[in-house]
């Protein structure tokens, strides 16, 4: 018997050292796949879509074009890229398609404004793959005066704040539009904003499930002369921070709920207290309307309390199906 089981474990031991030439070989063999969501690019596509060929040259370079009106589509062409298209307007469209339609084991997804370095995407492809991260997130860091314009700047801290607040405070980049991501990550992504909320969505959907996640700072530099941002400080900062709140009352529903009802019932009792003490020094009841309007509010601040406590329960049972749709896929 104990013949035997030597025998059946040195089998073992060469099962296992035969496979591992064959598992290496899969290992450097990784399918990457570059994502350049694009639109009125002309000006820089072309000069991108070259650094990442030399940058990555396994990978495969994908430009998805969103309505662009210039030369954006000929020129990534003539540079090598794979020109896909996506008519609905919105950077947050053109990343659910890419996401959909792409199969890679690793995604690089960059902005075509050629203001990042190319240079650093194999060392965050290795962070993601010897660390077994599900992303990287290259944190800015302006080589110019004039990269990183001062209302971004500040609007990106206000909403990288907010979100640490809210859900974890694990980034200090939010809204960097540079990232890698494993497979799982992109196939278990869903992917519902439709513009630049994108980057917030991509964060809270990573914060949300506790997936293994790092930053690494890469050089950001200014756009070059006819290369125009299509981002607006103001509309675009409400509308990510409209997706924050409506992502906080979707992912925390508990908490969100719970601080209206807190609001309601101090209402209440500040309208309702000197009433209360009318009424056992006097016997009456003077103000009848606020005493109407009080015990509404408290009927209020208990239905959004229960409804914060229902909700509270159909979020856990949502989040349980994202991480078994995550685990599914087979990890990096």
């Amino acid at each position: 018997m104990q013949s035997v089981f030597r025998r059946g474990t040195d089998g073992e031991r060469l099962l296992e050292a035969a496979r591992r030439p064959e598992e290496h070989s899969r290992s450097e063999s990784t399918a990457i796949a570059v994502l350049i969501p694009c639109f009125n690019e002309a000006a820089t596509i072309a000069a991108v879509v070259r650094s990442f060929k030399a940058a990555v040259p396994a990978a495969d370079i994908y430009v998805y074009d969103n309505n662009s009106t210039d030369q954006t589509i000929s020129r990534a062409e003539a540079a090598g890229a794979i020109v896909r298209r996506e008519p609905l307007q919105g950077k947050g469209n053109v990343v659910r398609r890419m996401f959909a339609d792409v199969e890679a084991d690793v995604y690089v997804m960059v902005d075509g404004d050629s203001t990042y370095d190319a240079a650093q995407t194999q060392k965050m492809i290795e962070l993601l793959r010897a660390e077994k991260l599900d992303m990287v997130v290259a944190t800015r860091v302006a080589q110019e005066s004039g990269a990183y314009r001062h209302g971004h700047r500040f609007g990106n801290r206000l909403l990288t704040r907010a979100v640490g607040h809210l859900f974890g405070n694990r980034f200090t980049d939010m809204l960097s539009g540079y990232r890698v991501f494993s497979r799982r990550f992109v196939k278990s992504f869903p992917a519902m904003s439709r513009g630049f909320e994108i980057e917030t969505e991509l964060t809270i959907h990573a914060l949300e499930l506790s997936l293994p996640v790092a930053e690494i700072e890469t050089p950001y530099s200014g756009r070059i002369t006819g290369s125009v941002s299509k981002l607006n400080t103001y509309s675009d900062g409400l509308k990510i921070l409209r997706l924050i709140l409506v992502l906080y009352k979707n992912e925390r529903p508990l908490q969100f709920f719970s601080a209206i009802a807190a609001v309601l019932l101090v209402t209440a009792l500040g309208l309702g207290i000197p009433l209360v003490i009318t009424f056992i020094e006097t016997g009456l009841v003077f103000r009848q309307p606020t005493a109407i309007l009080s015990t509404g509010l408290v009927l209020l601040a208990a239905l959004s309390l229960v409804t914060g406590l229902v909700l509270d329960t159909v979020t856990r049972g949502r989040r349980e199906m994202r991480r078994l749709a995550y685990l599914s896929i087979k990890a990096p």
